[in-house]
């Protein structure tokens, strides 16, 4: 099992929902979150004067997949949220050691 970490812009989340939704991806997990990567924040304008917006709003999206949804989720999210411009977000992977439903108890796979 893995658990798939992406963050994305949060326009593009219910666009990402419904396509993990499609392969088969039945649980997420959704965090508001605000971060800066290359695009080092921007500038805005209020009430006539300049504010430095350093952290950017970004969605994160972490989901438990069994190895086999491995690669076909990491491609569907990365199609569904990419706009093709810089801050469009990154996936990350990491191995799930166990996991448990607490209601039934059930473990591992069982539990996804």
């Amino acid at each position: 099992m893995k658990m798939i970490t992406a963050i994305i812009k949060p326009f593009k989340l219910d666009e990402v929902r419904e396509a993990l939704s499609g392969i088969g991806v039945t649980g997420i997990t959704v965090t508001e979150v605000k971060g800066f990567g290359r695009q080092k924040g921007h500038t805005e304008l209020y009430r006539g004067a300049e504010y430095v917006v350093d952290f950017l709003p970004k969605v994160k999206i972490e989901a438990a997949v069994p190895e086999t949804l491995v690669e076909r989720t990491i491609e569907t999210i990365e199609n569904a949220a990419r706009t093709g411009k810089i801050g469009d977000g990154k996936i990350f992977v990491a191995d799930l050691e166990q996991v448990v439903r607490i209601r039934t108890g059930e473990t591992g796979g069982d539990a996804l």
